[in-house]
């Protein structure tokens, strides 16, 4: 087998130790050598010259958690990295170790049979962990609310039955003052905005219940923790328009699609960054970000249209946005949604939409255009000229010649 890389090295990482393997293919002879290497910087640091006495030019290492991370960074711009997926190399069962393992990546390397996986540049990498970090403290918030939702259950204050946010205006009012000790429903309910659509009877009677010492300090723990999460969000939230600044323009644009919201579109240039030139196809990065069926066919038989499991950021994000898209009273992503519920389901349905909308983000982001939006009645167009089509080549090759008018 042809040998592309006649210098590289294989990295088995963990997280105290890396063990390194560098392969060198000189006058038909190959040579291996192994050396472990501690994963604090002095040792990555020593990894990095080790390497460099033979002028290595490429190395392969695994994605194995965060621990690639630090390796990554010490040797980048120094060699030609390549992060491959753990589940396409992996070595023959039973030959299982830190050295052999080392050296099957380096093998691989050396003939280019790793197929290196997407790893953003640094600024594109600091706003996955912010965005990231974004997600997680707002579902910290959301298990604080239902640990009050809880809290309240248990002093049989009806509170969700008559207010959709606990934690909104009226809620806080209401939690504040069962905090304070308050406990006359009659002087709770008093304190509703004046826009809450439960009336006064049910307020007071939703707001009666057996309220202790024990649930107040409960609540108060919990509303503290919220507060504190909100500020957090709200400082992620600062930092990423201030990471996002130089490329406004380019987020601004992708808010355009219907169901893109700053949120999404945050996510959409942390998860992908602004350039394009990684993907050679809309259909690449769809695969990518798992919202395609993936390929498991054996004998002529497709066992499974499962989709591929791909970037679960990415992935679970553009389909929240796809259900907000398809609630649009028009439009192409409305009329698709529609036209495959009735055949494939809901879920398959929006995860197609879902697919379109990065297929519209690939576009506008590599070509720096705007969004258009096909209109609802695209494929009633389209399948009118296909049908069209077809019956003209049906009639021209019954020996006919057609000449088509539209109708007045």
């Amino acid at each position: 087998m042809e040998v592309l890389y006649a210098r590289c090295a294989g990295l088995d990482v963990h997280k105290e130790q890396v063990t390194a393997c560098r392969r060198i293919a000189a006058d038909g002879k190959v040579t291996q050598e192994v050396r472990s290497f501690s994963t604090v910087t002095t040792g990555l640091i020593g990894l990095a010259e080790w390497l460099g006495e033979v002028e290595c030019t490429h190395v392969a290492m695994e994605a194995t958690g965060v621990y690639w991370k630090p390796v990554w960074h010490v040797l980048e711009g120094l060699f030609e990295l390549v992060l491959a997926n753990a589940q396409h190399v992996r070595n023959v069962p039973g030959r299982k170790s830190d050295v052999s393992d080392a050296m099957w990546l380096a093998d691989l390397l050396a003939h280019g049979l790793i197929r290196g996986s997407f790893v953003p540049p640094t600024p594109v990498q600091e706003m996955r962990d912010l965005t990231r970090t974004r997600k997680q403290v707002v579902r910290e918030v959301a298990q604080h609310v239902q640990r009050i939702q809880k809290t309240l259950e248990d002093a049989n204050v009806k509170l969700g039955n008559v207010v959709s946010n606990i934690v909104g205006t009226s809620g806080r009012a209401f939690l504040n003052a069962l905090i304070a000790g308050e406990t006359d429903p009659e002087k709770l309910a008093k304190l509703a905005h004046p826009r809450l659509q439960a009336t006064h009877k049910d307020l007071v009677e939703a707001l009666r219940g057996r309220v202790t010492a024990h649930h107040r300090f409960l609540l108060r723990l919990h509303l503290d923790q919220i507060d504190s999460l909100d500020k957090a969000v709200r400082e992620l939230e600062a930092r990423i328009g201030d990471a996002l600044a130089p490329f406004r323009g380019q987020v601004e644009n992708l808010k355009t699609i219907p169901g893109v919201s700053d949120t999404v579109a945050h996510v959409i240039a942390a998860e992908i960054g602004l350039e394009m030139t990684r993907f050679p196809t809309a259909g690449h990065l769809i695969s990518w970000a798992g919202l395609c069926p993936k390929m498991d066919e054996s004998a002529g038989r497709r066992r499974s249209t499962r989709v591929r499991k791909g970037a679960p950021w990415l992935k679970t994000t553009l389909v929240t946005a796809a259900w907000a898209a398809v609630r649009k009273k028009t439009g192409y992503l409305r009329t698709q949604f529609l036209r495959l519920k009735a055949r494939r389901g809901p879920k398959k349905a929006v995860l197609a939409v879902a697919a379109s909308m990065l297929t519209a983000v690939y576009h506008m982001l590599r070509n720096g255009s705007a969004y258009r939006d096909l209109g609802g009645d695209h494929f009633d167009q389209r399948d009118k000229r296909h049908v069209a089509k077809r019956l003209i080549k049906r009639l021209g090759e019954m020996g006919y010649t057609v000449e088509v008018k539209a109708a007045a």
